[in-house]
C-alpha cells in the first residue's frame, strides 16, 4: 500500500472504530451499565496484518480470528504489539498445536477432546489458555449446534472439564446468536438465555465470568442481556471482501 493509501485506511478505520465506540457507550448508558463494563473483540478474519496494526495504533487491543491458517501468520507479524488474540471459529484438534501458539482465548471450545487437546498443547509449551465454552442454542440437548457450540444441557460436564485440565483457564461462556431454532431471530432472547447459563456456570466456578455476545448487527442487545465482551467485524473494518 502507498503512504497514502495506508493514511486513507487509517483513517477509515477510525472513523469506524468511534461509531462503534459510540454504540457501546449508548447501549450501556440505556442498560445502566459503565462502558468499561464491556470488552470490544475485533474480528479481524479476512484483513491484513497492516490493518491489525493501524486498529492497535487507534487503542484496541483485543483482536479474532477465526480461521488459523489466517491467525497464524498474522499474529506472527503482529508480535511486537500489546494485543490479545482470540480464536473464535470451530477448531480442529490438528490445528490446536497452531493456535495454542498465539491464543490467550479460545472462545469456542465445544467438546471434551478440544479441551484435552488444548491441555496437552498448553502443558508441553507452558502457557496458559483461557476457554470460553461456546454454547449452541439451537441444538438439541448433548448435541452440537449448526455453527459449533455444546448444548445447553452439555455446558456443566464440559465446564467441570476445563477447570480440572492442567493448562486451562474456564473463562466462561460464549454465543452465536443462531440462525435456527427457537431463538432465530430473537438475538435479545438468545442473549437473555446465555446469561441465565453464565450465572448457574458461576456458582459451580465463580471466576468464569465473561460472556462473549453480539456482533456488529447485535452488539446492542448483547449488551443489554449483561456480555461482557462484544466480537465486532464489518462494523469496524467494513463489509469482507467478496460479501460487497
Amino acid at each position: 500500500m502507498t503512504e497514502r493509501a495506508v493514511e486513507e485506511r487509517g483513517e477509515e478505520l477510525a472513523a469506524n472504530l468511534a461509531r462503534v465506540e459510540d454504540r457501546i457507550a449508548a447501549a450501556c448508558a440505556a442498560a445502566g451499565r459503565a462502558r468499561e463494563e464491556v470488552t470490544l473483540i475485533v474480528v479481524t478474519k479476512t484483513y491484513p496484518a497492516s490493518d491489525v496494526r493501524i486498529l492497535a495504533g487507534l487503542g484496541v487491543r483485543h483482536v479474532a480470528e477465526n480461521r488459523d491458517q489466517d491467525a497464524a501468520p498474522k499474529a506472527a507479524a503482529c508480535a511486537d504489539l500489546p494485543l490479545s488474540w482470540h480464536f473464535v471459529g470451530q477448531l480442529q484438534t490438528n490445528k490446536v498445536r497452531s493456535v495454542a501458539g498465539y491464543a490467550e482465548m479460545v472462545q469456542s471450545v465445544d467438546r471434551s477432546r478440544l479441551v484435552t487437546a488444548l491441555s496437552k498443547e498448553a502443558v508441553r509449551t507452558g502457557r496458559e489458555i483461557g476457554c470460553l465454552i461456546q454454547v449452541a442454542l439451537d441444538a438439541e440437548e448433548k448435541e452440537r449446534g449448526e455453527r459449533g457450540g455444546v448444548a445447553p444441557g452439555g455446558v456443566e460436564e464440559l465446564a467441570a472439564l476445563i477447570a480440572s485440565s492442567e493448562g486451562l483457564r474456564l473463562g466462561g461462556l460464549m454465543t452465536v446468536a443462531p440462525l435456527t431454532g427457537q431463538y432465530a431471530g430473537r438475538q435479545r432472547a438468545a442473549f437473555d438465555r446465555l446469561m441465565d447459563l453464565s450465572t448457574v456456570l458461576r456458582r459451580a466456578h465463580p471466576t468464569a465470568t465473561m460472556v462473549s455476545a453480539g456482533m456488529s448487527a447485535d452488539l446492542e442487545e448483547a449488551v443489554a442481556a449483561g456480555a461482557t465482551h462484544v466480537r465486532v467485524g464489518s462494523a469496524v473494518l467494513g463489509v469482507r471482501p467478496g460479501l460487497r
